[in-house]
């Protein structure tokens, strides 16, 4: 019987401000996986889950995580064995911290773990992005770093690393609220004007200079939008408090992680503890549980152990 695969799996954030749907970046909190094959029928699976929200996982064949190791399997013709897996969470669950990407990413690579790895890494990256519907979250979470994403006419997406300074420190406070990426969307109009569409190219193009530099006044500048955060903002209540707190601590700016309502600040080292300080206790003032971490970018990506 095959040996066990454990597949650690960063969360990310995505968006970043003007990069909306093509900008992404993982981050130094994890979710794990251990794939184990079973003596028994195909397509069973057993499902144990621990830690932050365990009790909120599907154990059963609608879990995420078996869902696109079945998905490795189906999409090569491959009857999908059975197997045993055991999650371990440390990033919430919709919160706007790739929880999802996590998932798709321990199962496609546990389940070419099991295989013994004969797909190579741009094949799973374009499995992930089939089953997550864009690559902002699901790229940066299999390669690490951070990430940007064309897609062209064909469909087909062009991914380019980003250089990141690492003078840059990124910031979370994760609420103690959910949002759905599917709320998160209902908020958006339609369509937008030049002028907004011109704003966003431009911050964004500043933005990708202030990661590589670490200029702040370039990040100050670059983290504004107009494509989904003044939109989405009003479901994330206390924004606008955190956001001025985040500003006077130290921080260049902040952004929603993702779809939130987990925000994120872009600050320097010095000013790392108390940005990420001023975040909780301005939150919790306003009666919102909360956690906040200083993180770093996670450089590596998913990684596989066997045993």
């Amino acid at each position: 019987m095959a040996t066990p695969i454990t597949v650690t799996v960063p969360g990310t954030t995505a968006n970043l401000g003007p990069g909306f749907d093509c900008l992404g970046a993982a981050l130094t909190l994890y979710n794990r996986f251990t794939f184990a094959a079973l003596d028994a029928a195909p397509g069973t699976v057993a499902i144990t889950a621990q830690g932050q929200e365990a009790d909120r996982v599907s154990t059963d064949a609608s879990n995420l995580a078996y869902q696109a190791f079945a998905y490795y399997f189906q999409q090569r013709g491959i009857t999908v064995p059975a197997v045993a897996i055991a999650i371990d969470l440390e990033v919430p669950l919709a919160r706007g911290l790739g929880s999802s990407s996590t998932a798709i990413v321990g199962g496609l690579l546990g389940a070419n773990g099991l295989a013994e790895n004969p797909v190579d890494p741009a094949e799973i990256a374009a499995m992930a992005i089939a089953m997550e519907g864009h690559p902002d979250n699901v790229v940066p979470a299999l390669v690490g770093g951070c990430q940007l994403a064309a897609t062209g006419n064909d469909g087909q997406a062009t991914l380019c690393p980003v250089p990141w300074h690492p003078d840059v420190i990124p910031v979370v406070a994760i609420p103690d609220f959910e949002l759905s990426t599917a709320e998160a969307r209902r908020v958006l109009p339609a369509t937008y004007s030049r002028a907004d569409a011109i704003f966003n190219t431009a911050h964004l193009g500043l933005l990708l200079r202030g990661l590589e530099t670490g200029n702040g006044d370039w990040l100050r500048a670059a983290l504004h939008d107009r494509i989904h955060q003044p939109y989405r903002q009003t479901l994330i209540p206390g924004y606008a408090e955190v956001a001025q707190a985040a500003q006077a601590a130290g921080a260049y700016g902040l952004v929603i992680s993702g779809a939130g309502p987990t925000l994120l600040a872009l600050t320097n080292a010095a000013h790392a503890a108390h940005v990420c300080e001023a975040m909780a206790a301005t939150w919790q003032a306003l009666g919102q549980t909360v956690t906040a971490k200083v993180l770093s970018l996670e450089t590596k990506g998913a990684t596989v152990t066997a045993g």
